[in-house]
């Protein structure tokens, strides 16, 4: 890694300490609001009111802290029952909805560990950099002005300016360790909330048929706009040039006799249409189901990809000789989205792939060292890459944080069969 890369990360989880300690904070007025809210259930028109509102404050809260995992490498899935169509204006349904979903107490559970975690962890990260300052700042400014420190490491006491300018080299090596340390501090919090906020076993398969069902309606739509698009481009394409093929041949017929000089000039405008025609099925064709895909597989049909892109863009691969036709495709068009994402909006200067197989799932991974912020919400091409890998059961993270890198990580079941085990690697 390289070292700006570590002081990068060190600065950003230090930042996330020091937001760690007041949102640490913020759980203990959010626990007394649930457990008063939830003494008050059960007073008629009170208690309806203020517990949905209450919840609603803690799953906010709850959210901040899952994104702020993910940040630090620690995904944490939402683990909320989808609410009933019934229960959507309110009242003793919602309520009921509120109360019956294990993920409303598991939040709950959380409020006063989280706190103390959190404080905790965000303490012991910002205390090890400020006492590594203090030797290379404090002490030597408090000695040279003629005072004497009470002990700082290794030096017990502090009295002369020579003794104070000792402790330069240890308040160094404690700052370097206080960054080096702090993503750790981090990831470990993120760890110790994922222990109670992340859905159990029967919540994610709850989750995971709701997500089914939905991602199922979303493809039976995505495919019937599909074929649309292709009907007309069959239509408006290809089928007009073919009508306009068979008309001038028709033409060329009638004067061939009369007028064979006319006729081989309609003959060659034929020729042109022919091939103009070609080409557009060709295109068709590619946005089916591309031919560098069937011949050379997911990695060369990747790798050709990566020639095409105006960014220099190195392209890793361990994978089984071929994977399924359909997990291919959907794995081709999540990289392509993704690079095309990449091309227009990062102003990159490096980009790179990653292609491997983990034995149960393809894992793909695409990355630049540009602007970074990226949002799914802020367009279509992350979201249609959601949704294309969602048809297979297949996710998507995203790790965006302003001014870079971007890596979106995209992950597809597919059963290994003949696995190559010599990773190649290349830069197009």
């Amino acid at each position: 890694m390289d070292s700006r890369d570590w002081i990068r990360d060190g600065v950003r989880a230090l930042a996330g300490g020091a937001l760690a300690i007041p949102l640490a904070v913020l759980n203990l007025p959010l626990l007394v609001l649930s457990v008063v809210s939830l003494a008050l259930v059960l007073v008629p028109g009170l208690g309806m009111l203020l517990f949905p509102l209450v919840t609603r404050l803690v799953r906010a809260r709850t959210g901040l802290a899952r994104r702020l995992s993910a940040r630090y490498g620690v995904p944490i899935a939402t683990p909320y029952r989808a609410l009933p169509a019934p229960a959507r204006i309110g009242g003793p349904r919602r309520l009921r909805w509120l109360l019956t979903d294990p993920a409303t107490w598991r939040d709950l559970a959380w409020l006063l560990p989280g706190a103390v975690a959190g404080f905790t962890l965000g303490v012991l990260s910002l205390a090890v950099p400020i006492y590594g300052v203090e030797g290379i700042l404090l002490i030597p400014l408090w000695t040279w002005l003629g005072g004497v420190w009470s002990g700082y490491g290794a030096i017990w006491p502090i009295q002369t300016v020579g003794d104070g300018f000792l402790s330069l080299p240890q308040g160094t090596l404690i700052l370097i360790i206080g960054i080096a340390a702090a993503p750790h501090l981090m990831q470990a919090g993120a760890h110790a909330d994922r222990l109670l906020l992340a859905p159990t076993r029967n919540a994610e398969l709850r989750l995971r048929v709701s997500r089914l069902t939905e991602t199922r309606a979303d493809t039976v739509d995505a495919q019937a706009a599909e074929l649309r698009r292709i009907e007309r481009d069959l239509h408006d394409g290809a089928q007009a040039r073919l009508v306009s093929l068979g008309m001038t041949i028709g033409m060329a017929e009638d004067m061939v006799e009369d007028d064979p000089a006319g006729a081989r000039k309609l003959l060659a405008e034929a020729r042109e249409a022919s091939t103009a025609a070609l080409v557009e099925l060709r295109h068709l064709v590619r946005g089916i189901h591309p031919p560098v895909l069937a011949e050379r597989g997911l990695e060369g049909a990747v790798r050709a990809l990566a020639l095409a892109l105006p960014v220099p863009t190195e392209v890793t691969a361990a994978l089984p000789a071929r994977l399924e036709t359909p997990v291919e495709s959907a794995g081709y068009f999540a990289v392509a989205e993704a690079l095309a994402n990449l091309t227009r909006h990062s102003f990159a200067r490096h980009a790179w792939v990653e292609l491997w197989h983990t034995g149960e799932s393809l894992v793909m991974r695409v990355g630049d060292d540009g602007l970074g912020g990226a949002d799914p919400a802020g367009g279509t091409g992350l979201r249609g890459i959601e949704r294309r890998l969602a048809a297979f059961d297949g996710t998507m993270s995203l790790s965006s944080p302003p001014g870079g890198p971007t890596v979106v990580t995209m992950e597809l079941p597919c059963a290994l069969s003949s696995p190559r085990t010599s990773p190649s690697s290349g830069t197009a």
